[in-house]
């Protein structure tokens, strides 16, 4: 059987006589939509989620300030800010956070702020190289397996920095590193996926991250007295998984269509028959879903420039990336008032992520009975009619419970917008141009993640108020965008500008499109 490219683009008239699918068709109908391979492959790449949790929620540990106490007993001890000079100690020694070891209190803690700001400034830069070099030439798999490669070589060496400027430089290289690996790992693991399956599984992802924070207070509980060992431990992870995992990982079948790697895709599909104890008949051939206008030249770029240049995806891109930076805003400044409570750090951490779940399960329970952009408009403006009431709430007495109970509202609604969003993104685009789209709606949401600290300060009824108004606009924003739910995953651009303009059998389109 020949399966050389040529023929495959040559139409199905072309004397082959055989069947000619999509890659959704030939898993509905032959290989298995979501079976054993697609369940063995979905967990091995998304164990990537935890690791990124762990690069990027480690600063909360290893930059603590640790309790300080006066050997020489109350009242003989000089000024706190003068530390050690003063007769000052730190209860668990000087190791054991960046702020013990180098003095970052007072005058010079804004340094712990900046490191946050750099480790998001690298991770929205890096969001968008790896998203284009995953559409690219290196592939989903081979993306992946460099930034969990140089997330351990970067975390290795930070627990060696010298000074803080040195430790800042490194935290930047890892956020470089870091903001793509959840981008990369959610492709590569829902694009063998059937789309009867694909939307739930894809929800699914946001609990390895929450586990990684867990896990992550479980490790820095054990590390308290050295943040060097605790970025050591947490980094080995990410080399064992590139080293040991990644080779048993297979690359998406729908990248190598694309790139007109015929041969690997079909490669790939019999591999997810067979151990799904399923087969593809001999006469079966792939097909883009641009073939069927033979006058439309189907090589196609990667550029995130083609999703400007394209009506169908330039208003869906920016609308994506103003939503995504309003939910994370609020996500994170949310999270970051619980943490703020005078509790023990690692509990909180811990309580701080089990909040979350019940968001991530109403998302993946609706998900195919409302839709993703119902369940998005409702959710994202639930969290904002929650926040703005706690911010209308006087911080005072029995009141003080019941604006906490609205602020923890809205993290849950929060929580199910920012899970939701990932499957939603990553339908809106075609395989072609679908991580470079995601990588700029990650570097949206890594600049909200800059925001949130910043709005945090400026005191305890203002915050509330600003993440209600983001949560409410970007539920409104929602509305502009089209719905998702039991539509196509298209190849190409041009097969979703077709797919788009297919007429509606039976049915008006009231979905919004929104077009610039």
């Amino acid at each position: 059987m020949s399966t050389t490219t040529e023929a495959l683009l040559a139409g199905s008239g072309s004397g082959g006589g055989g069947e000619r699918l999509s890659i959704d068709d030939a898993l509905a109908l032959h290989a298995g939509e979501f079976g054993r391979w697609q369940l063995w492959h979905f967990l091995l790449v998304t164990a990537a989620w935890t690791l990124e949790a762990m690069h990027t929620m480690v600063m909360i540990f290893a930059d603590r300030e640790p309790a300080m106490w006066c050997p020489a007993g109350d009242g003989r001890c000089g000024d706190r800010c003068a530390g050690a000079a003063a007769g000052w100690e730190w209860e668990q020694g000087s190791g054991s956070s960046t702020v013990a070891e180098w003095g970052l209190v007072c005058d010079e803690r804004y340094k712990v702020g900046l490191v946050q700001a750099l480790f998001f400034a690298g991770s929205m830069i890096g969001a968008g190289v790896f998203g284009h070099l995953s559409d690219s030439f290196l592939g989903r798999k081979g993306t992946l397996h460099v930034v969990c490669f140089l997330n351990a070589i970067f975390g290795l060496l930070t627990a060696l920095s010298p000074n803080c400027w040195v430790y800042m430089a490194l935290r930047l290289l890892t956020g470089f590193s870091a903001g793509s690996v959840c981008l990369c790992a959610f492709v590569l693991a829902t694009e063998p996926i059937g789309p009867s399956y694909r939307g739930v599984t894809g929800m699914s992802t946001c609990y390895f991250f929450s586990g990684g924070i867990a896990a992550l207070a479980g490790i820095a509980a054990m590390c308290q007295s050295s943040w060097r060992l605790l970025y050591a431990v947490t980094s080995m992870p990410s080399l064992v998984f590139a080293l040991v995992v990644m080779p048993f990982v297979s690359e998406s079948p729908r990248w190598y269509l694309v790139r007109r790697r015929t041969d690997d895709a079909m490669r790939v599909l019999r591999n997810i028959a067979s151990t799904n104890g399923r087969s593809i008949p001999d006469g079966v051939t792939l097909k883009l879903d641009d073939e069927d206008d033979i006058n439309k030249k189907v090589e196609e770029s990667s550029s995130i420039l083609d999703v400007f240049r394209s009506r169908a995806t330039r208003g869906r891109l920016v609308l994506s990336v103003f939503i995504s930076f309003l939910c994370s805003a609020v996500y994170f400044g949310l999270s970051l008032n619980v943490v703020n409570l005078k509790l023990n750090l690692y509990i909180s951490v811990v309580a701080n992520c089990l909040a979350e779940m019940p968001g991530f399960l109403l998302t993946t329970v609706l998900l195919q009975r409302v839709g993703r952009k119902p369940l998005a408009i409702g959710s994202m403006i639930l969290s904002g009619v929650f926040c703005t009431s706690a911010g209308l709430i006087a911080g005072v007495g029995a009141l003080r419970v019941v604006r906490m109970a609205c602020g923890m509202v809205g993290i849950f609604g929060m929580a199910a917008t920012y899970n939701l969003l990932i499957v939603y993104t990553a339908e809106l685009f075609p395989t072609t141009v679908r991580t470079a789209a995601m990588g700029c709606t990650a570097q949206a949401s890594q600049m909200g993640a800059i925001l949130a600290p910043l709005v945090v300060v400026l005191g305890e009824q203002v915050p509330f108020a600003v993440f209600g108004a983001f949560g409410i606009v970007g539920g409104l924003l929602v509305f502009c965008l089209p719905e998702t739910m039991n539509k196509p995953l298209y190849d190409t651009m041009f097969g979703l500008e077709k797919g788009e303009r297919a007429p509606k059998s039976g049915e008006e389109v009231i979905s919004g499109n929104f077009e610039i």
